[in-house]
């Protein structure tokens, strides 16, 4: 049977808004093809652009640097964090705390934890940064880390909930070294399914943060 590859990313575009409150990207040309032309021989041209934005824009990944200043950061991330892990997709629900009782009790450890809440279809909504979307309650998160999950992600605007300052989601699953991915789509072809899970972001020095082209292989 051939596998399928199930894309699970918003697409970055000028001008959107990921998360309410951070500027959205500027997708401009640095080099225009028409400039181009004077450089190469006739019939021959080339862009290059240009992109200002911040780290947190699109469907991202948070390393531990993102929250501890001694944290791994995106180069110090190696690629068995962040590809080709075993993934576990949950059904949760479309708003308000997710509960422990939701995630299952066997089969976490070592698997990318996906919950999919459809939240995803407010994106570039007003509805979608509004303080009721779908978070990990503490205890969940408890379950998580007990459990060794690999990697936690969600289709929402956050995993933790955004009403006050807090954020015990980031804090104890980065603590752990468990990546977090944010802004995901398309979660609800994976429940039940077995997978495997990519988000693979470039590698920089000093960054905590970076947008994901973020995958599964259906098996």
């Amino acid at each position: 049977m051939t596998a399928r590859l199930v894309d699970l990313s918003h697409t970055v575009e000028n001008d959107m808004v990921t998360y309410p409150g951070l500027p959205p990207p500027r997708i401009s040309d640095h080099l225009t093809r028409e400039t181009s032309r004077s450089h190469y021989p006739p019939g021959t041209e080339f862009h290059i652009g240009r992109i200002d934005m911040v780290a947190n824009t699109g469907t991202y990944l948070d390393t531990p640097f993102h929250r501890y200043s001694d944290g791994d950061d995106l180069a110090d991330l190696p690629l068995e964090a962040v590809a080709n892990l075993p993934g576990v997709c949950v059904a949760a629900a479309p708003e308000g705390p997710i509960e422990p009782e939701t995630l299952p009790d066997t089969g976490l450890t070592g698997r990318a934890v996906l919950l999919a809440t459809g939240w995803d279809r407010h994106w570039r909504t007003t509805v979608y940064g509004r303080g009721h979307h779908p978070f990990l309650a503490e205890a969940a998160v408890e379950k998580l880390v007990a459990a060794g999950v690999a990697l936690v992600g969600i289709d929402s605007v956050n995993i933790d909930n955004t009403n006050g300052g807090e954020r015990p989601a980031h804090t104890r699953l980065l603590a752990e070294g468990v990546p977090v991915v944010e802004h995901l789509t398309g979660l609800e072809g994976l429940v039940d399914a077995a997978f495997r899970f990519f988000a693979v972001p470039v590698k920089v020095r000093g960054l905590g943060s970076f947008p994901v082209r973020a995958f599964a292989v259906v098996e």
